[in-house]
């Protein structure tokens, strides 16, 4: 599990292709791979991933076919930068909202709005996710957690502020590129609940 609260930016230096999957190594910022040990979860660009070789900063994971096809891991290349968050402990401040690294969909970027050193985004929600988007609500992109701005029929708008901006590669971020999406589990359990209910009481 995670928290949504982005650590740092990691370099992607190398993809290495296998007949069914690739591996992805990457340069983590100075000390993040501090006490990593091989086989500890690392969430990148949202996507809960398994260290194969950590110890330094420079992380290796390997990626399966169906973790591409759901992600946007299958649109990076040499010189991509992916948000990097270590999995929670026991003393781990939650600062975002329980994260689990199991994406739902992605999402294009359908406008971008540039301010000085702030950025709104216009962001396409996937058809199957629409009922679970609220004005207000919470939401993971690329492992970050965000709170949901004006929802539209087919779309949302998020609002990031100068530290999220700084910090994650929304900066880099074009109309066009696809954004990781995973739902608050709590906002899916609520609206699962009440369509149930609601079918119950048609019954």
């Amino acid at each position: 599990m995670f928290t949504g609260i982005v650590s740092g930016k990691g370099n992607l230096k190398k993809i290495i292709k296998c007949e069914d999957y690739i591996s992805l190594i990457i340069q983590a910022p100075k000390g993040f791979a501090k006490n990593l040990s091989r086989g500890a979860s690392v969430s990148v660009n949202g996507v809960c991933l398994t260290v194969k070789k950590g110890a330094t900063d420079l992380l290796e994971f390997d990626v399966i076919e169906e973790t591409l096809k759901k992600t946007n891991l299958k649109n990076i290349s040499r010189s991509s930068k992916l948000n990097l968050e270590r999995s929670m402990t026991a003393n781990t401040e939650i600062g975002g909202h329980l994260v689990s690294g199991h994406i739902h969909g992605t999402g294009e970027v359908l406008k971008v709005i540039n301010r000085k050193e702030t950025k709104d985004l216009l962001i396409k929600i996937p058809s199957q996710l629409r009922e679970y988007f609220f004005y207000k609500g919470y939401v993971a992109l690329n492992g970050c957690s965000l709170t949901i701005g004006k929802v539209l029929k087919s779309s949302f708008y998020i609002h990031l502020i100068p530290e999220t901006v700084s910090i994650t590669n929304f900066k880099e971020i074009k109309k066009g590129d696809l954004i990781n999406i995973e739902v608050e589990q709590t906002t899916i359990n609520t609206v699962e609940t009440v369509k149930r209910v609601m079918l119950e009481k048609k019954a």
